[in-house]
């Protein structure tokens, strides 16, 4: 992601999409506190892709750097997928930026499946920047 965008986003840029989805029962939020810190959260529900209307989609999962490599965003994502698994849904996916090794190499250890073939591209700040999908299956 550009640093010129990530310099210019509001703090409270995603509040309105996140308040209407969570509103509109789409969304569900799960945020880690760890004494007394807000340290992660993960968002997930049903797919927002129209082709895909039987999936599930984890929408975003972020945690602060002082706590990658911890355990911490696996237990983010094992709480995702109990709650996607527990609401009858089949497969998930999610999308990461083709760039970010770091992300892609989580998911792949989590038994997720890169498909670079369906990939999102989109500009910002005049970077183009590939979004590719990876998905998961409960019935493997």
């Amino acid at each position: 992601m550009p640093q010129v965008y990530l310099d210019e986003v509001k703090e409270d840029f995603w509040v309105s999409a996140f308040t209407n989805w969570l509103k509109d029962n789409h969304l569900t939020v799960q945020l880690m506190i760890v004494d007394d810190q807000k340290i992660g959260c993960v968002s997930y529900g049903k797919s927002r892709d129209q082709s895909l209307p039987d999936w599930a989609e984890v929408v975003s999962l972020y945690l602060l750097p002082e706590y990658f490599g911890k355990g911490y965003g696996r237990k983010l994502l094992e709480v995702a997928l109990s709650d996607i698994k527990e609401a009858g849904f089949k497969n998930v996916y999610l999308w990461v930026l083709n760039e970010n090794q770091r992300a892609r190499r989580f998911y792949e250890k989590n038994n997720w499946q890169c498909k670079a073939e369906d990939e999102y591209i989109c500009e910002i700040s005049g970077k183009k920047l590939t979004d590719i999908r990876y998905i998961y299956s409960f019935e493997e």
